[in-house]
């Protein structure tokens, strides 16, 4: 037997016959895979199939398509051929690779279904199919080329959008700038403003800015900055905090040393410098005066520094908003307007006795009368997250709305609240 080698680079196979000599095959040039089926009454080996395609086949064709000088040549590839016997019957599969062209392959294909004998057995030879190998190959390279385009790709859509908001950002985060000894982190103009707000942290006044609101100071805990404390008695400040514990114990050290005009609440365990634009405005607008929580977080209303007049110039002044403690707390709509707070809900249903369930965004989920809250309260839809109510309020009731998960109620007056959860709010709107 005579071995010949090749190298790696050549990129070619060597392979055997059944008479010992080595032939060629290169995947690089072919073109199609003979797929046919063997069937043999009796046991055969492999050897046996070889030696019939050959035997059988060879002056068949004439020397163009001698199936040996085709192997030589490189133009037909190694025959694998797959047999099991079984119970005296052998059966299996045939493969020839061919770099010929279609007429000449499956010329080839039909002269191997002359086979009758394998060794000493009557065989059966049928072409099943022939596989156009480049085919295959770009069905394979679609494949994987879409698995590339998926997974390997970086994501460089170009969003107009998020190209001018990160442009955005970058202004008005380089703007952000500090205020007094303390370095207090604040937007660019809270200095000139005649409102600021009050946050928590870096952070929030780095979100406030993303959404355009340059007039937001940042108190970073309870240990108030004094230059804080001093800006709070020249403009009109709402503070606005986190919706949790730590947010709810600035709160009530802000408005212990500080002269505070409004308040605006975050949702329930929602942080200001996580909250989307909506959500800022909406909060923002739902600001309520100091005067309607004072009591939720002081006992005595002497804590609260003393309220007093308008900061800022005199009557003429533009964008300055009032003191309410001897005044209306706020702007009446005009009739026929929609209400846009709680207080315009409160104003609606005063003196009649009524009742208000509502929304997130402060619409009615549902009116009924003051006397049925109670029950009310049992099937509430989901969508309720506060009520507002023309009576009095107790502790009974107050611990029926924790049950439900409300946020807020707000009530002429609070009766007998021995226990103030931390989880609602209590709005007192006098007449």
């Amino acid at each position: 037997m005579i071995y010949i080698f090749y190298t790696y680079d050549q990129a070619l196979h060597a392979v055997h016959d059944t008479w010992g000599c080595v032939y060629l095959y290169s995947p690089d040039t072919t073109k199609y895979l003979i797929h046919i089926s063997l069937s043999a009454e009796g046991v055969v080996e492999k050897p046996d199939v070889v030696g019939a395609i050959f035997g059988q086949t060879e002056g068949l064709l004439g020397e163009d398509l001698d199936l040996r000088d085709l192997q030589r040549t490189g133009r037909v590839g190694r025959i694998d051929v797959q047999i099991t016997s079984k119970k005296g019957e052998t059966k299996g599969e045939i493969l020839i690779s061919s770099s010929l062209d279609r007429a000449e392959t499956a010329i080839l294909a039909a002269s191997l279904e002359t086979i009758d004998r394998v060794g000493p057995c009557v065989a059966r030879v049928l072409v099943e199919s022939i596989e156009d190998i480049r085919v295959s190959k770009r069905k394979k390279i679609v494949d994987r080329a879409k698995e590339i385009l998926i997974e390997r790709f970086d994501d460089g859509t170009i969003d107009s959008d998020e190209l001018l908001d990160d442009v955005r950002e970058s202004l008005r985060i380089e703007k952000i700038g500090t205020i007094g000894e303390e370095k207090a982190p604040a937007g660019p103009n809270v200095l000139d403003s005649d409102a600021i707000i009050i946050v928590e942290g870096r952070a929030d006044v780095i979100n406030l800015l993303r959404y355009g609101i340059k007039n937001a100071v940042a108190v970073e805990g309870t240990n108030i900055p004094r230059s804080v404390v001093d800006l709070c008695e020249k403009k009109t400040t709402t503070a606005f905090f986190d919706g949790d514990r730590g947010g709810e114990l600035i709160l009530r050290e802000l408005l212990q040393v500080a002269d505070i005009d409004f308040v605006a609440f975050s949702p329930r365990g929602k942080s200001v410098e996580d909250m989307t634009r909506k959500e800022v405005i909406k909060t923002l607008r739902n600001k309520v005066p100091v005067e309607y929580v004072r009591d939720q977080y002081f006992e005595d209303a002497a804590e609260l520094p003393e309220l007093r007049g308008p900061k800022g110039g005199g009557e003429g002044d533009e964008g300055h908003e009032r003191r309410v403690r001897h005044s209306s707390p706020a702007k009446r709509r005009e009739a026929g307007q929609a209400p846009q707070n709680i207080r315009d809900h409160f104003d609606d249903i005063k003196g009649n006795n009524l009742a208000r369930f509502l929304s997130d965004d402060l619409s009615v989920v549902r009116e009924l009368p003051v006397d049925e809250v109670e029950k009310a309260i049992e099937t509430i839809d989901s969508a309720a997250t506060g009520l507002v109510l023309d009576r009095p309020v107790d502790q009974k009731l107050i611990d029926r709305m924790v049950q439900r998960g409300l946020s807020y109620v707000a009530a002429k007056d609070f009766r007998g609240i021995v226990k103030r959860p931390l989880s609602i709010r209590l709005l007192k709107l006098g007449s």
